[in-house]
């Protein structure tokens, strides 16, 4: 894939490509097969993959609150054009290549894209019209063709048969011959009519076998980036491209602190930088462990719990324990004592977040991480706790010296005023270390200016192995050409 990169504003010709993913003239539906050769300045290199990002983290958001796959079916349509725009062909393209860079470097960052991208590819082919999809299918070559009218007659008392025989509604009036090894889940579970080789498939149905399909390409494809990535672009581009690429994968894109929210609940899109920004230890510590682990020990689930006041707090905990016990034995196990601790069950009582006081008296026992740091943690995983959060050596002995006199909340005081940079009138509960953290950083600061601007241009990406020549140079504008090679 190759892109371009020409000066500010400046925009390159539509091409006219099938749908297997190549230019800005590509349908609607890819499958990304063909990487793009467009040119594209930095700026819209960033945009275009914060905006296809946005319809990702809504998408995830979206399923984690159980939303049914009708009621996703206008929600993504809805995302798409809010962030990608009505004619996005070149935008789709491009940026699902940029994304493909950065979440192409883990086994975990390979497998959430993967299937958030399924999920998307999903309900974008849900919502087309059968000549739509059948182009796709035909561009990529996949062995799906819908049958004629006359074709369905001869075979409606099968149809009607199969479907009697499995409790099926089915009201579709198209279907497709598949090949039979491309559904055994529909052959064995006597679910298709077969003929001949082929099974006759509906057009409810259809969305499935060719994500499948699609799913099963993009995950080589990933592989084969993952290589490139590690074999060429990274060493090339690592003071430039690369740092760029590298942090779309941890990107929030969240709401801009730096002016006050109406409300002071916790959105759950705004963990993770909440967390990172303004949580005392004692919550920190337990909600990365709980994004490690996906699991919390009863005492750890009460103490994160109550300090984190959620609207969507059942999606929040039911997210995390599903990726570790599944979904069925949350809601059996642990859905009653979230809503329990919001008071929708029981006596209905809305419990009281813990205080300091509370934490430094709880007693964890082995393989639990609640409780209060400067109390419950060794002296040498409080060390590297606190030299995770910034502090310098001479600030880390300090909060440490006043640990083994047993001043816990001094501690935890003097933590907030190096990492805020102020003063502290001590600390005497996780929401109040938050409270202020969250002030602290949505005063009004006096900005720094400073000139910057992008002259580089960049082309990118190629099917091909990396190419042994080095700069491409273009006489007619002053830019510094670097190509980079990548599938």
């Amino acid at each position: 894939m190759a892109f371009r990169s020409i000066g500010a504003g400046g925009r390159a010709e539509d091409g006219g490509e099938d749908s297997r993913g190549g230019g800005a003239g590509a349908g609607k539906l890819s499958f990304y097969e063909a990487a793009p050769d467009e040119e594209i300045s930095l700026e819209d290199f960033e945009e275009y993959a914060l905006d296809r990002l946005r319809v990702l983290k809504e998408i995830e958001e979206a399923r984690s609150r159980g939303k049914k796959m009708e009621e996703m079916d206008p929600l993504v349509s809805d995302l798409w054009r809010k962030h990608m725009g009505s004619d996005s062909s070149k935008k789709d393209v491009i940026s699902h290549f940029i994304l493909r860079l950065a979440y192409c470097r883990t086994e975990d960052l390979r497998r959430w894209f993967l299937g958030i991208e399924s999920v998307l590819f999903r309900h974008r082919f849900r919502c087309e019209m059968p000549a739509a999809q059948q182009k796709l299918m035909d561009d990529c070559n996949l062995p799906y063709k819908a049958m004629t009218s006359a074709e369905i007659e001869a075979v409606k008392e099968n149809l009607e048969s199969v479907a009697r025989s499995t409790n099926q509604v089915s009201n579709s009036k198209m279907y497709y011959k598949v090949p039979f090894e491309d559904v055994p889940e529909l052959v064995s579970g006597r679910k298709v009519y077969l003929r001949r080789g082929e099974a006759f498939v509906p057009r409810e149905q259809l969305s499935f076998l060719v994500v499948g399909q699609f799913r099963s390409r993009l995950s080589k494809a990933l592989v084969l980036t993952n290589r490139k990535w590690i074999s060429f672009i990274a060493g090339e581009e690592k003071d430039r491209l690369a740092p760029m690429v590298e942090a779309l994968s941890t990107r929030y894109l969240g709401p801009d602190y730096t002016q006050p929210k109406s409300s002071n609940e916790i959105a759950l899109q705004d963990l993770d930088q909440l967390a990172k920004a303004s949580f005392p230890l004692c919550m920190r510590s337990l909600f990365f462990q709980l994004r490690d682990d996906h699991h919390l020990r009863h005492g750890g689930r009460q103490q994160l719990g109550l300090f984190l006041k959620l609207e969507d707090a059942l999606a929040f905990w039911r997210a995390e324990f599903s990726r570790k016990v599944g979904v069925e034995k949350f809601d059996k196990e642990y859905a009653y004592n979230v809503r329990h601790n919001y008071g929708k069950e029981g006596k209905r009582t809305d419990y009281t977040p813990y205080s300091c006081v509370k934490l430094i008296m709880s007693t964890p026992g082995v393989g639990d991480h609640h409780g209060c740091p400067y109390r419950h943690f060794s002296e040498d995983k409080l060390r590297a706790s606190l030299g995770g959060l910034g502090l310098n050596s001479r600030q880390v002995s300090s909060a440490l010296e006043k640990t083994r006199s047993q001043h816990y909340q001094l501690a935890c005081a003097e933590v907030f005023e190096a990492v805020h940079g102020c003063s502290s009138d001590g600390i005497n509960h996780p929401n109040q270390y938050f409270e202020q953290s969250r002030a602290l950083l949505q005063q009004p600061k006096v900005k720094q200016m400073c000139s910057f601007s992008f002259n580089d241009t960049v082309e990118f990406f190629s099917q091909e192995e990396p190419a042994s020549g080095g700069e491409n140079n273009n006489n007619d504008a002053n830019e510094e050409k670097t190509t980079l090679m990548i599938s």
